[in-house]
Order: C-alpha cells, then sequence, then structure tokens
C-alpha cells in the first residue's frame, strides 16, 4: 500500500502571502484582527487564532477605533477603505494581486465612458468574499452569474462587458463566452476577459492525472471553499472512489474499504488547504490501516 501527498496541492502565493502577513504581524507582538476568515480552511484559522489572530466580520470592522487590521487574499469593496481611513484603522492588505488587477480592471471599465450603461457582468459565486470585492468596483451595478443557464437571462440588446471571479471553472467561463457570442444583438457590444488564476485553473487537469494514479482519493478541504468544490468534482468524474474531507477526524475505515484490496492512496487538496492538514490525514490513513 503506498499513501501520496499531491505535491501540487496546498496553498496558493495569494493565501501563502496573506498568511504570511498575518504571521510577521503576530510575531511584532501586534494585536491583530483579521476581516473575515483569512482562509477558508477551519483548521488553519484555528492555528492562527492560537497564535494570536483575531477573526471579525464587517459588523465589528465598522466599530473599531485605531486597530490593526488584516484584508485577506479575497479583497475588499472600496467602501472597506473609505470606512478605515474614517475610523483611523491601519490596513495590512494581503489582497492577491491577481485579485487586486482584476479589481483594478473592472473599476476602469466602470469608470470609462459609457462603463455605466453597459452590463458589467461577473461569472461567479454570489455572495462570495471576492466577487462581494469586484461588485463593490461598480457601486453595486455589476450583474453576477453563476451558470450557463443565469447568463441566458441577460439583456443581449445591450452592450455586455464579461469578467470571472479569479477561482472559476475556464471551461465554464468558456461555454458562456460562446453562448454570448451567439445571442448578442448586432446592435450591442460583447468584449470578454478571461481573468481566471492559471495557478488555481491549472491544477484541474493535474487533479484528474493525480485522481486516475489511485484507488482512493481523499480531498482535504474546508467547506466554504469554492476553489475546492470544483477540484473535488474533477476528483469524482475521474475516480468514483474520492471522499471529501476537513479532517482527519472525517477519515472512516468504510472508506478505506470502498475498492477491494486497494493498491494506493492519493491526499490531494485545495489551494486553501495546508501541506500540514494533509500530512495529519496520511497519518490517520496509517494508523486505521495498521489497525485492520
Amino acid at each position: 500500500m503506498t499513501i501520496e501527498i499531491d505535491s501540487g496541492s496546498g496553498f496558493c502565493f495569494g493565501v501563502t502571502r496573506a498568511i504570511d502577513k498575518a504571521e510577521e504581524e503576530l510575531r511584532k507582538g501586534q494585536y491583530l484582527y483579521c476581516l473575515g476568515d483569512i482562509v477558508h480552511n477551519s483548521r488553519e484559522v484555528e492555528r492562527l487564532q492560537a497564535i494570536g489572530l483575531v477573526t471579525i466580520d464587517h459588523g465589528q470592522f465598522y466599530t473599531l477605533r485605531g486597530a490593526n487590521v488584516l484584508l485577506r487574499a479575497h479583497g475588499e469593496p472600496p467602501a472597506t477603505y473609505r470606512q478605515a481611513e474614517a475610523n483611523g484603522i491601519h490596513l495590512v492588505d494581503a489582497t492577491c494581486p491577481v485579485v487586486l488587477h482584476l479589481q483594478e480592471r473592472i473599476r476602469r471599465e466602470y469608470e470609462s465612458e459609457g462603463g455605466r450603461s453597459r452590463q458589467i457582468v461577473i461569472f461567479g459565486k454570489r455572495g462570495h468574499a471576492e466577487v462581494l470585492g469586484l461588485v463593490g468596483q461598480t457601486e453595486g451595478t455589476a450583474i453576477v452569474i453563476e451558470t450557463l443557464d443565469e447568463a441566458r437571462q441577460l439583456d443581449f440588446s445591450r452592450d455586455i462587458a464579461l469578467y470571472s471571479q479569479t477561482t472559476k471553472s475556464v471551461e465554464d467561463f468558456r461555454r458562456i463566452v460562446a453562448y454570448i457570442k451567439e445571442h448578442i444583438a448586432p446592435s450591442a457590444a460583447f468584449t470578454f476577459h478571461d481573468t481566471i488564476c492559471r495557478q488555481v485553473a491549472n491544477r484541474l487537469p493535474h487533479i484528474r492525472e493525480f485522481a486516475l494514479r489511485h484507488d482512493i482519493i481523499f480531498f482535504v478541504c474546508g467547506q466554504k471553499s469554492s476553489n475546492g468544490r470544483v477540484l473535488f468534482s474533477e476528483c469524482q468524474r475521474a475516480n468514483a472512489n474520492s471522499f471529501m474531507i476537513d479532517s482527519p477526524d472525517d477519515i472512516a475505515p468504510a472508506q478505506l474499504s470502498s475498492v477491494p484490496a486497494p493498491h494506493s492512496i492519493g491526499i490531494c487538496g485545495a489551494t486553501s488547504t495546508p501541506k500540514w492538514l494533509m500530512e495529519l490525514c496520511r497519518q490517520r490513513i496509517e494508523e486505521l490501516l495498521r489497525g485492520k
């Protein structure tokens, strides 16, 4: 029996950068708040809280005065920066550079000539932290679509400018682009911008190959991770014996018996999954196998 941890899984650059910034501030002895969970993984959030990071929501943020607040990789809308300035809050801005660049592009689109009359459309998860930051660049006027079916409800007689949340599926984005191209009115303009992070998108073919290489797959992922759901779906398509788990405690003996006499087990995860958590999952599997 072999147990392999996927070398391509684990934190993406943006998440690593945010956690590094948090740890750097905490080492200085700073009392540091984080606006929302720093990463969509409860175990990593708990680890950072144990060394002093305090997670707050937007309601609590508005009551702070003169505090140090970390903005996570997902980014924030302009209103958050305005409130920080009004309240004398020092921001430690850990917005992912890829997300920050996308925010700037959408803001320029909105402020350009005719920007307020065209439909600025964002392919993303409604209510997701990154998407809220993107919509905020348009004073809340951008249209968020989650599926091709929702794209069909757009007004094809008006100009459309399409963008994407950085962690969405490239294939799904291309299907939406193809549909809009086919249905846009001759009098309307359609522009689209593939703003999907390739560090994330390139994990799809890799995770597919990894899942095919093993008899059983344990995909380690927090329940809030949008990127994790996309990657896990790809695992399941490649290998029906794929299980999504949040922690080592979720691994059950019955899952290890889902394949008669398995030869290999693969452990992988989302861009929000820490390597140390995947290592603990390997240890848990080894313990269960010894117990058998």
